[in-house]
């Protein structure tokens, strides 16, 4: 079975599979430890291992090398990408900071590597409001997510400016699918990820990254709950929550390239530890200091 060549080669290797929460359900079976992407490479540098099969987007695989540089990671899907992360680049966020000297640049990790490296500090979507609170500039500049950027300003009197990236498979959310969702499951309690529209966060019950859903299914009373974010996310959520049930806000919320692992690419890539994701380190120096500035905090 394949699940039994991947179990083996990775007692050869010595390897660890990271699976990020919106991977396959069989990637996920396989996997570790599955989690957020930073979730995931945090925990991938404290672990002995010395191989790192990451199951998820190039520039989750690139945060894993950049905080483990002493490990060879690999990512079995080449050419998975994050179309948020490629709507940015170096050159883009450079003339960004020069139409607005002196504002501080708030780097969502859903980014290259090279836009990190540009960056004051980075956040996730569980500490973009207090990445924002922690710094004395009073305006900033919040790449790549407009939607991020937007909830996060609710919560600070800070002036932030958004670049126009965005999620297509949050962004894509309407109004009507929570309306449709909450008339087919009244009983539901509503759960939305901060890379929603406004006015999609705006109906939800509660407002989540894919760690902080997994917490509050588990301790939530509610029985029943609707989940505005990737559909892969649901596998994990049953899994972890028998007895409760979980509705995708919408079925079309699939992240086409987070779907392209497989279990026959995660053996090959433990079999010939390519493909082999690394990042060069006077990048990586610099996009460094902008994720341990915010693991600091």
């Amino acid at each position: 079975m394949l699940a039994d060549d991947i179990l083996r080669l990775k007692r050869e290797r010595n390897a660890v599979i990271l699976a990020h929460n919106y991977q396959p359900g069989e990637v996920q079976e396989v996997a570790d430890l599955r989690g957020d992407s930073l979730e995931l490479s945090r925990a991938a540098a404290r672990e002995e291992a010395e191989v790192i099969i990451f199951c998820g987007v190039d520039f989750m695989a690139e945060t894993a090398a950049i905080l483990s540089p002493e490990k060879r990671v690999v990512m079995p899907a080449a050419g998975a990408s994050c179309p948020m992360a490629s709507m940015i680049t170096a050159r883009d966020l450079r003339g960004f900071k020069e139409e607005n000297p002196g504002a501080a640049v708030v780097c969502y990790v859903n980014s290259s590597a090279e836009v990190k490296a540009e960056s004051d500090i980075c956040c996730t979507s569980a500490n973009g409001v207090e990445v924002v609170a922690s710094l004395a500039e009073e305006t900033v500049l919040f790449v790549p997510d407009r939607n991020l950027g937007r909830y996060v300003a609710r919560f600070t009197e800070k002036k932030i400016i958004t670049w126009n990236g965005y999620c297509y498979v949050h962004d894509r959310y309407t109004p009507e699918d929570v309306s449709r969702a909450c008339a087919l499951h009244p009983e539901a309690e509503v759960l939305v990820h901060p890379e929603c529209r406004p006015e999609v966060i705006d109906l939800a019950d509660g407002v989540y990254s894919t760690s902080g859903m997994a917490r509050r299914a588990k301790e939530s009373p509610s029985r029943e709950f609707i989940i505005g974010t990737e559909v892969g996310m649901n596998y994990r959520l049953k899994e972890e929550n028998p007895g409760k049930e979980f509705y995708p806000l919408s079925e079309k919320a699939v992240c086409l390239d987070m779907k392209k692992t497989t279990l026959e690419r995660v053996r090959s890539a433990l079999e010939t530890l390519e493909p082999r994701v690394t990042v060069p380190e006077e990048v990586a120096g610099r996009a460094r200091v902008a994720i341990e500035r915010m693991l600091s905090i």
